[in-house]
């Protein structure tokens, strides 16, 4: 995957046909969010019990007679009920949230490795990071979130119904202060979610900084530079800290203007609940029924941290949703013929990034086991013709065909059998060196490893490592070339019909590059190869040369010919050698019989 040198790039939060975060969670498991939502609902309501059970208990106990042991008990009940269901919520949410965590992890790691790579490209490695471990887990605690704050509102409105049951003056009296309390716990809601969004979006520009300086450390000691480097990455934490205190300023707002409002409601509640009693239109009983409800309906503090939760989550799910909205490749279940050559063909094909026209209608048709070279200045668009060729990504207008069928048309799982890359510095994944050049679709054995170590001449190096073909990649002191040589033996591991280097051979010695090219021309005939060339050596052993300019064909022909005209040699950075000879060429151009 390409890395970005400069800070991390956000995207919108919303795109067309993207799906909203919360209900796609809530369809993929419903049972563990609804076992929640009855919990904390069942614990809500024991809670706005309790108060009316509560009050007609001591007006039992103080009206005399027999001690009321079935009210008590009905109290107890209710308490240890409420506290029950809070532990449930606490320890159901918990597990589904984690479980929700790693199906979202799972879901954007498909979608970045399913993607075109330009596309996953689009977001930074630290930037990803960020995405895909902290914001993932808000992200995916926003069903727990929602019941929550559902049922955090539920305790505020049953206690002020339970105030309007109990008496009417006494609700009327509490009303006076419930304008107040609704614009506070929106101004809060709304704050929060815009802080926890800037905060969410700074770190990830330590992280990508961060990324940076751990991939291209040899080059900042190199460069003596590390003090500044350290300035860079640490000097986004002054707006981490600048967000972390506006968070706490909103949270701190609320609970201040809360701690002057509640008490002046609460009073203002027992007063009018005193000169009622004091009027004979309340019990004792009914006057703690009031005070409790007036305790729940109150409860800012509840409401306020639910709805910051549900705010996280949501800008935690916003930030995720680019990622798992990403396209996968379409395809049409087509089958490309059984026992096929290879024949490769790219017709009207254009392709812009970013309003470049980086290939403007490049026709090509390479002969089924026939070898192009595609050479050109840098810029002129090589490496983007090598990503069409085998569907890294797709054209904007034209085909490309692989033995007679649109690529667009085959399964990625297929096509991935039938095309090969090797690239110029090859991302070497497995746990052992036999294990990275087995790594793609379809297993490779040890025998085939070793046949194509040694095709690429990576064998006689690798035997030399600490236990051979089983040295733990991590362990395995390799240099630029010996990384490209294996991943130009994952390549030639693969049994497919098509083989394309993107520069894959740049590292490796004319002595070794000789050899390898050797190798590839064994292919001659069972399998296309399409090579992206820098030395004159690569393009001359092609059975064509396909030169690029500006995205444009100059021209296709025979390295022997192409070699007469001034400009195709200042391609191989203005060299006046003579071309090497091709076994078998011709040097009239057109493909040798």
């Amino acid at each position: 995957m390409p890395r970005r040198q400069t800070a991390a790039r956000t995207r919108p939060a919303a795109r067309p046909g993207e799906e909203a975060l919360l209900p796609a969670l809530l369809r993929h498991r419903p049972a563990p969010a609804l076992v929640v939502l009855v919990c904390d609902t069942a614990g809500a309501l024991c809670a706005l019990t309790l108060p009316l059970v509560l009050g007609l208990t001591i007006d039992r106990l103080l009206g005399g007679g027999a001690v009321p042991w079935t009210w008590i008990a009905l109290c107890t009940v209710l308490v240890t009920a409420e506290t029950a269901f809070d532990a449930a919520v606490t320890l159901l949410g918990g597990v589904h949230s984690a479980r929700l965590t790693s199906r979202l992890r799972e879901r954007a790691l498909e979608r970045l490795l399913r993607t075109e790579p330009r596309r996953a490209a689009e977001f930074s490695p630290g930037d990803l990071t960020t995405r895909l471990t902290a914001t993932a887990t808000a992200a995916a605690g926003a069903p727990v979130a929602a019941a929550g704050a559902l049922c955090a509102v539920l305790l505020p409105v049953g206690g002020l119904i339970g105030i309007a049951l109990t008496d009417a003056w006494t609700a009327l009296a509490f009303l006076l202060g419930v304008p107040p309390l609704v614009l506070l716990l929106r101004a809060f809601t709304r704050d929060t979610g815009a802080v926890t969004a800037e905060y969410q979006r700074s770190q990830a520009v330590v992280a990508t900084r961060l990324a940076e300086a751990v991939e291209g450390a040899a080059t900042v000691r190199a460069a003596g530079t590390a003090r500044r480097e350290h300035a860079r990455i640490t000097a986004p934490l002054g707006e981490l800290a600048v967000h972390g205190h506006r968070t706490w300023r909103v949270y701190g707002r609320a609970v201040g203007l809360s701690s002057v409002l509640l008490p002046v409601l609460a009073a203002l509640v027992l007063a009018v609940g005193g000169l009622r009693l004091a009027a004979g239109a309340l019990t004792v009983g009914e006057l703690v029924t009031v005070s409790r409800y007036a305790a729940l309906a109150m409860g800012v503090g509840a409401v306020t941290g639910a709805l910051g939760a549900l705010a996280r989550s949501r800008a935690a799910g916003e930030r995720l949703g680019p990622v798992l909205a990403l396209p996968a490749p379409g395809h049409r279940g087509a089958v490309l013929p059984a026992g096929g050559p290879g024949a490769l063909e790219l017709t009207g094909v254009d392709v812009t990034r970013d309003g470049r026209r980086l290939l403007r209608d490049v026709d090509l048709a390479v002969p089924g086991g026939t070898s192009v070279a595609v050479v050109g200045l840098s810029g002129s668009g090589k490496s983007v013709l090598a990503a069409v060729a085998g569907r890294l990504t797709d054209p904007d207008r034209g085909t490309v065909a692989l033995d007679g069928v649109p690529l667009r048309d085959v399964p990625p799982e297929r096509l991935r059998r039938e095309v090969a890359y090797a690239f110029a510095a090859p991302a070497l994944f497995g746990a052992t060196v036999s294990e990275a050049v087995a790594f793609g679709a379809g297993a490779a054995d040890p025998a085939t490893v070793r046949e194509a170590a040694r095709a690429a001449e990576a064998d006689d190096f690798v035997r030399l490592l600490p236990h051979g073909y089983d040295t733990p990649m991590d362990r395995a002191p390799l240099s630029g070339g010996e990384r490209q040589r294996l991943g130009l033996a994952r390549a030639f591991a693969r049994p497919g019909r098509l083989l394309i280097l993107d520069d894959a051979t740049s590292g490796l010695d004319t002595a070794t590059e000789r050899r390898v090219q050797r190798a590839l021309d064994r292919y001659e005939g069972r399998r296309t190869r399409l090579i992206v060339a820098h030395r004159a050596s690569t393009a001359a052993r092609a059975d064509t040369v396909l030169w690029l300019e500006e995205g444009a064909v100059r021209a296709v022909g025979r390295h022997e010919r192409l070699w007469r005209d001034p400009s195709y040699r200042a391609v191989f950075h203005g060299s006046a050698e003579r071309p090497p000879p091709r076994p078998g060429g011709n040097p009239d151009g057109g493909l040798a019989a």
